[in-house]
Parts: structure tokens; sequence; C-alpha cells
């Protein structure tokens, strides 16, 4: 009898409907928790609340308004087709994203790139990237998004410094260019990535520097 464990099964692609499917859920997921609240907050004007808890019910809805409206944004840049096939996208409009996503009183953004056009895929690709960094430190910290190279080919390098930063190895699996495991829900974006990466000519991957986690994609 052989000790030799058994080769693990490739689990077949999604087709492009089961892709599209589960994007959709990834972003129904992200929506879920600020429109929830708006919701709450109308409920509580709806039972004509006293004046302080009237306020209290604006400002949650306020709130949660600009964090969908910004969710919102960097979906349609990120998983969208934010403009036509061909599109330039500018690495600016980017950055305003990422910031509005990304930011809050946990996670910074240091962005270290150059204000130029560059493919829709490709900018795609770094916004996956960042969502994924961000992952790595789930008690917040730095994001610092450096360039490797220039010009069209440009690639990048997303560095995550938190308080107990991680590397979660089934998003790393779920990069690599290796057999996949299967993808749901959960697994889609960072599998949407690795096709982003590869549509770009490029190869992504997540590994740990130090006390960092690093994502990095270059041809």
């Amino acid at each position: 009898m052989s000790d030799t464990p058994p080769s693990p099964v490739a689990v077949p692609a999604p087709d492009a409907l089961e892709l599209a499917a589960l994007l959709c859920s990834r972003v129904c997921h992200d929506l879920i928790s600020p429109v929830g609240a708006i919701v709450n907050g109308l409920e509580v004007l709806d039972d004509n609340p006293k004046p302080d808890d009237r306020e209290f019910a604006l400002d949650l809805i306020r709130k949660s308004a600009r964090t969908a409206s910004a969710r919102l944004q960097f979906c349609r840049l990120a998983f969208g087709a934010a403009g036509s096939a061909g599109a330039q996208i500018d690495l600016g409009d980017a950055q305003t994203m990422a910031r509005g996503q990304l930011e809050d009183e946990k996670t910074k953004v240091v962005w270290n790139l150059p204000r130029v056009l560059l493919a829709k895929n490709r900018v795609k690709l770094l916004l996956n990237m960042m969502v994924i960094a961000q992952q790595t430190i789930p008690r917040g910290g730095v994001l610092t998004v450096d360039p490797v190279g220039e010009g069209d080919t440009i690639g990048f390098r997303v560095t995550a410094n938190g308080l107990n930063a991680r590397l979660p190895q089934n998003i790393a699996d779920m990069l690599a260019s290796g057999p996949l495991n299967a993808v749901d829900a959960h697994a889609v974006q960072p599998y949407y990535t690795r096709l982003l990466a590869q549509s770009c000519g490029m190869t992504v991957g997540l590994a740990p520097e130090g006390d960092a986690i690093v994502v990095t994609a270059s041809s």
C-alpha cells in the first residue's frame, strides 16, 4: 500500500455565465451592508423619533449613502466594463476610486504611481490587487502602491503593512497559475485577478516579505 498522497484533482474553470454570476454575487455582498444601513435609518425616521434619534438616523443615512456610492464607483471600475473595449483609464481616477473604497480610520493608502493613461484591464488588475492586499491586514495598516517598470507595460507592487499581517494561502493558490481550487463567491475575486493578469500578459503573486505581505504583477 503506497503512502504517496493522491494528486490534487483539477477543478474546471467556471464558464462565462457562472463567472458573471459569481462576480454579481461579490458586488451584491459589498453593497448589502451600506444599503441595509440606509433602510434602517429610514425606518427610524418613519417612527417619528425624538430629535436626537432623528439626527442619528440622518447621520447614518448620509454616511451609508456615501459608502454605497464609493463602493459602486469602485466596483464599476474594478469589475465592470468601465468604458468601451480597448479603452484607457487615468491612474489618477483609479487612485480616487481606491481611496474611496479602501481608506478608512484604520487603513491608509500610499500611492506612488504616475498619473498616466493605461489600458483598462491593467488598471482593473491594480484595483483588484489592492483589494487582495487589504484582506491581508484585517486590523488595518498601510497599503503602499509602487510601479514595476514604466510605460504601457508597467507592472505593480502593493505592499500591505499592518499588525498581524497574514498570508491567506487559499488566495495565494488561486492567484497562482497551477490547478484551480473550487471557485465560489468567496474565491471569485482573486480568480478574476488572475484572469486580468493573464489578459495583460502578466503573472500575479502574493507572498510575505518580512512583516509585510506583497502582491506583485509583472510581465
